[in-house]
């Protein structure tokens, strides 16, 4: 179903004989509305206000066969995961019924929130999404959300803001949604060279050019398939000064076999979501230029496919990273760190950033501790950490600080290398992961790793998404950025 969202000057008749959207507080004071119903209308619904429900956020009135009023109850100081999750609810039952324009009065929101109706929309739209690409069958159900009034509208700047949110979230969404045969990492560098039309600077190294660089970690994972293994960077400069760039790096397996540690087949084909750190990556970057973000940002992305074939990587291998530091791979199904621990070398390195926040897909551990509500953060700073936190808490995208200690370190050891790519000693999984990849930071850059295993991808949908692909963290990061660094 598609929504269409239009602010317009309406025909004021016009939209007294259409379905309407009003607002009104928990008081259900309805006043206010008498200048968009009947006289007869009025009195009806005030009388059922006396009789139903009241624990009930939103009323669908109908009226005639043609005509219905939505009543939208709020209370005055939502916060605003609150009021976009509100928007979400209203979507759940305009779909519910088969009508196909509705105009929402802009004039009846009373909210102390100054965007109030910006957030409302905005969780109507992130809650709309849905991947239909390969379904023959075309759904032509389309809505109008046509917005009238002289107040309350959110400003052009903020609707362009809203706009290249949404734009980002739905683009990470349709990355983690597409099946392995078609986002392989070929097509997916291809895809992200389609960005440059958006103002990124987007550079390719493909093999190559990584064994030339000595990215023999991130190589080893891909060896085994017959698609290209990349690292892809993504640069957006908005900033009017030469100021250090903030960085931004993904885990792109774009489909994980477990290589010869091989996974089992339950639920194997969920695997193409493995790549979901990287699309949030790209997802930001994509919003970041979209609203011409007043800062300087770089975005990378390790792109490969975790495949089992003669020329697979076998448990027991030994790489050399591009930090020079060699790792032994015990377990082929510990791979995203691999390929994380070249790309935060390279980036640390070559772009001296002030920050890095990397996001993956990197253990079933965290799951455990945190199931699908919060995602795990492990950082080697306190201020980014809480910077992290606030900003997921205001977009009800939630992290957690999980710990990291250098007496985890010695469970990370290798007899036979520099370190070890998994813990066999037990426990602790996502923590020495994270251990693992704080070794491949080496010039004390602070640094988060987000662990987002159990967020990335929801069977049963969730408050802003109705199931599959969230895109979780382009919204997190995108109000940590505003609030910190704009």
């Amino acid at each position: 179903m598609s929504i269409k969202i239009n602010y317009i000057t309406a025909n004021k008749n016009k939209s007294l004989s259409s379905n309407i959207v009003l607002f009104s507080n928990e008081k259900t004071k309805i006043n206010n509305l008498k200048n968009y119903l009947s006289k007869l209308e009025f009195v009806y619904i005030e009388d059922l206000l006396k009789t139903i429900d009241l624990k009930k956020n939103i009323f669908v009135f109908q009226l005639s066969s043609k005509r219905k009023i939505v009543l939208i109850l709020s209370k005055n100081n939502l916060k605003t995961p609150e009021i976009e999750n509100l928007g979400a609810e209203f979507y759940n039952q305009i779909i519910l019924g088969k009508s196909s324009e509705y105009f929402l009065i802009s004039d009846s929101v009373n909210s102390n929130h100054n965007l109030f109706l910006g957030h409302f929309l905005h969780g109507l739209k992130l809650k709309s999404y849905e991947f239909k690409k390969y379904k023959t069958k075309e759904d032509k159900n389309n809505i109008s959300i046509n917005i009238i009034g002289n107040k309350n509208k959110p400003s052009a700047q903020n609707q362009i803001k809203f706009k290249a949110l949404e734009q980002g979230t739905f683009h990470a969404r349709d990355l983690v949604s597409e099946p392995g045969n078609i986002l392989h990492p070929d097509e997916y560098a291809k895809r992200i060279s389609s960005l440059r039309k958006e103002g990124l600077k987007i550079n390719i190294y493909d093999e190559k050019k990584l064994k030339k660089l000595g990215m023999h970690a991130l190589l080893g994972v891909g060896q085994g398939s017959i698609r290209g293994s990349y690292l892809v960077t993504m640069e957006w400069n908005g900033a009017k000064n030469n100021s250090k760039p903030l960085a931004f790096v993904g885990k792109g397996v774009c489909f994980d076999t477990g290589g010869y540690s091989l996974k089992p087949a339950k639920f194997m084909e969920d695997m193409t979501y493995d790549m979901a750190g990287s699309a949030t990556v790209v997802g930001l970057m994509k919003n970041l230029a979209l609203r011409k973000a007043k800062i300087n940002a770089v975005g990378v992305v390790g792109l490969v496919e975790n495949m089992v074939s003669g020329n697979a990587q076998r448990p027991g291998d030994i790489v050399k990273s591009y930090s020079g530091k060699t790792i032994e791979v015990l377990n082929t199904d510990a791979e995203g760190r691999l390929v994380l621990a070249d790309a935060l070398t390279f980036t640390e390195k070559k772009f001296k950033p002030k920050l890095i926040v990397d996001l993956a897909t990197l253990t079933g551990a965290i799951i455990v501790c945190l199931g699908s509500e919060y995602a795990g953060l492990f950082s080697n700073d306190d201020k980014l950490s809480d910077q992290l936190f606030k900003a997921g808490k205001k977009v009800d995208e939630k992290v957690w600080r999980m710990p990291l200690h250098k007496n985890y370190d010695k469970l990370m050891n290798s007899k036979n290398a520099d370190v070890q790519n998994i813990n066999y000693v037990g426990g602790a999984g996502s923590t020495t992961a994270a251990q693992f990849l704080q070794r491949f930071i080496l010039n004390k850059t602070p640094w988060a790793h987000l662990d987002i295993a159990g967020m990335a991808f929801s069977k049963y949908g969730g408050a802003l998404n109705s199931g599959g692909a969230t895109g979780f963290g382009v919204r997190l990061l995108n109000q940590f950025i505003e609030d910190n660094y704009e």
